[in-house]
């Protein structure tokens, strides 16, 4: 099903937001050289949820952020209702998850650059191929 109009216009305040809010809690919180962004936002049809998908990067850090993003959820939600306050009535339940298409991406590149070369080593095709 696709989004409604009005799915994606809250989408997009909620995303703008919570870049903000983020990236400042993370510099606050001592994590300098740390970038989060905020790569989508989906909204349920009765407006109740918002699952948020976060880039993270450097790589590393992302599990350890992702736990302290969840535990402040209340927080960064107050917040975030706070700054949207004469645009939503309600604010969504936020639901915070790792976005991992950038280092889906690397990881494709990487093995297309790679050393590992099918033609020239026959016997790399059997690991390759899908059970």
């Amino acid at each position: 099903m696709e989004e409604s109009q009005r799915q994606k216009k809250i989408a997009s305040v909620l995303q703008r937001d919570l870049v903000d809010i983020l990236q400042k809690a993370a510099t606050q919180g001592g994590m300098h050289g740390v970038l989060i962004s905020v790569s989508k936002v989906k909204v349920t049809v009765d407006l109740s949820v918002a699952k948020v998908y976060l880039s993270i990067f450097p790589n590393n850090k992302a599990q350890e952020l992702i736990v302290g993003i969840r535990s402040n959820a209340p927080l960064i939600r107050h917040e975030l209702a706070q700054r949207t306050k004469n645009q939503l009535r309600r604010m969504p339940h936020l639901e915070f998850f790792v976005d991992d298409s950038l280092e889906y991406i690397d990881k494709i590149e990487q093995s297309l650059k790679g050393s590992d070369n099918p033609i020239d080593d026959p016997d790399l095709l059997d690991k390759r191929k899908k059970s």
